[in-house]
């Protein structure tokens, strides 16, 4: 009996040595514990939802396996290991067949300790032993006479097959088992993530990924220093719709939960209402109505220009925002003339017919008329190559901002800028546009330099 029980310490504490506290758990008050295993899962590992609607949904983690155990007096010279193995995503038929194999482990190693030969088989053989391949299928939960009901699942074991009462199934068979097992995975990919070395893009120092942020899209990351700065100065600026990725040209945008983490609640506030304010405006079917005292968002009928506020009930055209005037013309006033130059000349044939039946031909001839020609406007300015918009440049460097969308370039070579330091762009010795920040700028030499200097 001492024999045993110093072979059951010696075995408990290499197991305390070679897992984490969050991998095994001694019992306090018997010879026993916890071990939660998760298992190894292949590259590019599927789950296969079936229910009404078919989904596949890539994980790099599954929940873990957890095999509780107590060691009897005379283990391991006699008995085996007491134990029960539950998992939340294996099925009652998995699990046994799982407890049977133990057994036979035990039966093949009786007088030697077992536990950890169970760890690592049931870690590394799981799942080839049950076969288990990508996509793994689960059943959601149908609606059915008023409540939730799991679809059965084919490999339950059913009357007169083996079910071994060791086996517990964790997950209740009610519910939907996908957004627990899509949570776990998140989690565990966090977790992960927060435990690597980066080097953030911006300042360039190493920081552990708790300390940094990753985009989703594109998977760039950076340190939350400097992204919370980065964050600060584009809300302020009331450019939501510009959070993305500090890549050039990259697309990548950070999610609300992103951009919570790292700002104020006033900041997200006033992120939160422009977001939900520049949704609105890319929805066709949404206006605001017109009086500054209410501006509330307004939903327009198809192919009709009349809008009726349901809060001021103000009928306005959605065109010219003034009183609705029904097939008559838009009216322009004669401060408008020039943007309406602008746009005509910019627009596409249908875009030209569309705003002569607007304003009538007569108004948008004049305006043509009054404004530069195409000639210069192909000589004196140059296109945002964001979004095309016809750019002068006056004076200054070639770092421009667009008027429209706000993004950075070139306006030598027209190459899109970082949103955090343009300037690297002119002091990056591979650059095509290397110390050319103010070339072909007319230098006031009275201004740079001194008499002495020259």
């Amino acid at each position: 009996m001492s024999e045993d029980k110093e072979a059951q310490e010696n075995e408990l504490l290499a197991l305390a040595s070679i897992y984490d506290e969050e991998e095994f758990r001694r019992a306090e008050s018997a010879q026993g514990g916890e071990i939660q295993l998760c298992l190894e899962l292949p590259p590019n590992f599927k789950l296969l939802v079936k229910g009404d609607k078919t989904a596949e949904y890539n994980v790099c983690f599954l929940p873990p396996l957890v095999l509780n155990f107590e060691l009897p007096a005379d283990y391991p010279s006699t008995s085996p290991p007491v134990f029960s193995l539950s998992s939340k995503w294996m099925t009652k038929a998995q699990l046994s067949s799982l407890c049977q194999r133990l057994d036979e482990l035990w039966d093949e190693n009786q007088g030697f300790e077992v536990l950890f030969m169970w760890i690592q088989f049931l870690k590394e053989e799981t799942l080839n032993f049950l076969s288990i391949q990508s996509p793994l299928e689960l059943y959601r939960s149908s609606i059915k006479g008023g409540g939730e009901r799991r679809k059965t699942d084919p490999e339950a074991p059913s009357l007169g097959q083996m079910s071994d009462p060791r086996a517990v199934v964790l997950m209740d068979p009610h519910s939907d088992p996908l957004p627990q097992l899509l949570d776990f995975d998140e989690a565990q990919r966090q977790r992960a993530f927060d435990g690597k070395v980066f080097c953030c893009g911006i300042c360039f120092s190493d920081k552990l990924g708790a300390s940094c942020l990753c985009f989703k899209g594109c998977q760039h990351v950076y340190c939350k220093v400097c992204m919370t700065e980065y964050f600060q100065i584009q809300i302020r600026d009331g450019n939501v719709q510009c959070l993305n990725c500090p890549e050039p040209e990259c697309t990548s945008l950070a999610t609300p939960s992103q951009v919570k983490q790292l700002v104020d609640e006033e900041l997200f506030a006033r992120y939160d209402r422009l977001l939900l304010q520049s949704s609105l405006d890319l929805m066709a079917d949404v206006v605001y109505c017109p009086r500054h005292s209410c501006g509330t968002a307004v939903m327009v009928e198809p192919d009709t220009t009349m809008g009726i506020c349901s809060a001021c009930q103000y009928a306005f055209c959605t065109l010219c925002k003034l009183g609705y005037h029904g097939v008559s013309h838009c009216k322009i006033t004669a401060d408008d003339l020039r943007s309406l130059r602008d746009e005509y000349l910019s627009a596409t044939p249908e875009g030209q017919k569309f705003m002569e039946q607007r304003f009538g031909k007569r108004v948008v001839q004049k305006a043509v008329e009054e404004s530069f020609s195409r000639d210069w406007l192909k000589e004196n300015c140059k296109c945002c190559p964001r979004c095309g918009t016809n750019i002068q440049k006056v004076d200054g460097c070639n770092k421009m901002t667009c008027t429209s969308c706000k993004q950075y370039f070139c306006w030598l070579c027209l190459g899109a800028l970082s949103k955090v330091n343009p300037y690297s762009h002119f002091n990056n010795p591979h650059s095509p546009c290397f110390n050319q920040l103010f070339h072909g700028v007319d230098v006031d030499d009275d201004e740079f330099w001194s008499d002495e200097e020259d």
